[in-house]
């Protein structure tokens, strides 16, 4: 079509709509309590086999991560490229590359790049006579039952926990930010980044899964892995550029973050969610067009893919989205939740929310409201006015944390897009602050980073004071889908005391039925896209 695919009105034609639930942090809020880790372990992972898994972990940044270096892709081959003729591949490597290595991949992270498990020798405790001596419980490895001492951890780095020695491996420090970065306690910067599966809409797991166990559920977008089809290849773990993939060493199953989909079907929150200490999490469905997932995943500049997949995203507020949407079969109440949706207005309609290493090609669909460091603290130190927007906008550039680190993480490196969204959350607070002390405001501020007074308070009410129905806008799922899964005998696999599974009950909604078939093709029924060269 002339005009780069779009028709006479100047817009581009809608191709097929799909719902995705997803998810946007305000790193501002979160104070690294865990919180969300430990309930999620409860949930998911407190089980044989799992014990060094964590779906959700919180991470002190600057420090490299959990696993170690999981950011390094040179390392570790995670998510997608391009090719010399522009073709989106898989970073692990083609389909012989991966069948050569199908009984030894070199490129998975070993037990001590997460951590050995360990438990505790109480029994000497509770059995020791009494004497002058203090008994001690000598730690105990999970996985071989041997003593062993403690030197990593899933949270080991902690608040700066061992930042001189460790920190400076952080993938995301280079060039001139190793020698801007400072591992003293009063010279660095610190703050706390939470992880779980990034449920993409081209997730790199999926296509590299050679027996079709990994998919992305048509209703929702959530990526799930089918215990019955896995058979243990491990190439999904390697394909995630974000490490969140774990092999559960019981069953040599693959297992991931499931985005507690029970409880989305259900209208609830996720766990990590619903126990958030900061309240500092948002659920809420997105459209998006899934025809243009593989041109978005494509662009020749990795600073473009942020606003590509931005544009991927559609207005549910538009007639003519809601009229392919609902000839997709997305329901009145999912168009409903659309519309109110904060990760909708954080993206899209304030776009504060960043995704988490756009470069990697997987479009993300778990953002980030980057952290300002206390901005009139930098005002103050600089001799400036506190009330003078220039004097502030001014110091976003002299913040505690390097505008060039959080490019790093958020925008491939793209420091302006950073500073404009720091910019907008300092005016923000400013007028808010300006208000609060019983003045007027500061509309010149606002009006500098593209604010009206209302989206100002809109904005401040959502990131402030939103209450639990404006932060989690889920929306069941529907029981008359069920009725096609009614007649299966398959349920989820449960441990037994011998590490084999068991059945009982139905299948949670989605599992076995609505999935994509292991040989569909990118315009089929979900919007992975293929490597150049089929994916098997």
């Amino acid at each position: 079509m002339p005009g780069g695919g779009r028709n006479e009105t100047g817009k581009r034609p809608i191709g097929r709509v799909m719902a995705q639930v997803a998810m946007v942090m305000n790193l501002d809020k979160c104070i690294g309590c865990h919180t969300c880790s430990v309930t999620c372990k409860q949930t998911w992972t407190n089980r044989t086999g799992v014990e060094y898994a964590w779906f959700n972990n919180v991470e002190t940044k600057p420090g490299v991560g959990y696993p170690r270096r999981y950011e390094d892709q040179e390392r570790w081959r995670g998510g997608w490229r391009l090719d010399r003729r522009g073709r989106l591949v898989l970073r692990s490597g083609g389909r012989l590359r991966r069948l050569a290595s199908l009984f030894s991949n070199p490129d998975l992270p070993a037990i001590d790049d997460y951590y050995e498990p360990v438990t505790y020798d109480y029994d000497t405790l509770l059995t020791a006579p009494a004497g002058q001596d203090v008994p001690v419980a000598r730690p105990r490895s999970v996985l071989t039952g041997r003593p062993t001492s403690i030197t990593w951890g899933a949270n080991w780095e902690d608040g700066l926990g061992g930042a001189p020695q460790n920190a400076g491996a952080d993938p995301n420090l280079r060039g001139d930010l190793v020698e801007k970065v400072r591992f003293s306690f009063e010279q660095t910067f610190m703050f706390h980044l939470p992880r779980l599966c990034e449920h993409c809409l081209n997730p790199a797991c999926v296509s590299a899964c050679p027996s079709g166990a990994m998919y992305k559920r048509v209703e929702d977008g959530i990526v799930l892995v089918d215990q019955d089809r896995c058979r243990g290849w491990r190439m999904c773990v390697t394909a995630c550029p974000y490490k969140k993939v774990y092999v559960n060493h019981a069953t040599g199953k693959a297992e991931k973050c499931t985005f507690c989909f029970p409880r989305i079907e259900a209208g609830q929150p996720t766990v990590c969610s619903e126990t958030c200490v900061g309240r500092l999490r948002y659920l809420g469905v997105v459209l998006y067009d899934a025809d243009r997932v593989g041109e978005a995943a494509s662009v020749a500049d990795e600073q473009d893919l942020l606003d590509a997949q931005r544009e991927l995203f559609l207005d549910p507020e538009d007639p003519e989205v809601a009229a392919a949407a609902r000839a997709s079969g997305i329901t009145e109440d999912w168009l409903d939740a659309a519309r109110r949706s904060p990760v909708r207005a954080l993206v899209s309609r304030f776009r504060v929310a960043l995704p988490l290493h756009p470069e990697y090609r997987t479009l993300p669909m778990v953002w980030y409201v980057p952290p300002l460091s206390p901005v009139l603290d930098a005002v103050g130190e600089a001799g400036g006015d506190s009330g003078d927007p220039d004097h502030v906008f001014a110091a976003v550039t002299r913040l505690r944390i390097p505008l060039e680190y959080l490019a790093e993480l958020f925008t491939a490196g793209d420091a302006d897009v950073v500073a404009g969204v720091l910019m907008k959350l300092t005016a923000l607070r400013s007028h808010m602050r300006e208000r609060t002390l019983g003045g007027e405001g500061l509309p010149g501020a606002l009006e500098a980073v593209g604010l009206s007074p209302r989206d100002a308070e809109d904005l401040h009410r959502l990131l402030a004071v939103a209450k639990y129905a404006d932060r989690y806008v889920v929306p069941a799922a529907h029981r008359e889908d069920a009725a096609a899964l009614s007649a299966l005998e398959e349920g989820c696999p449960v441990e037994t005391a011998g590490g084999g599974p068991v059945r009982g009950g139905k299948v949670m909604l989605g599992l076995p039925t609505l999935r994509r078939r292991a040989d569909a093709p990118h315009t089929g029924t979900h919007p992975v896209a293929r490597p150049a060269g089929g994916t098997r």
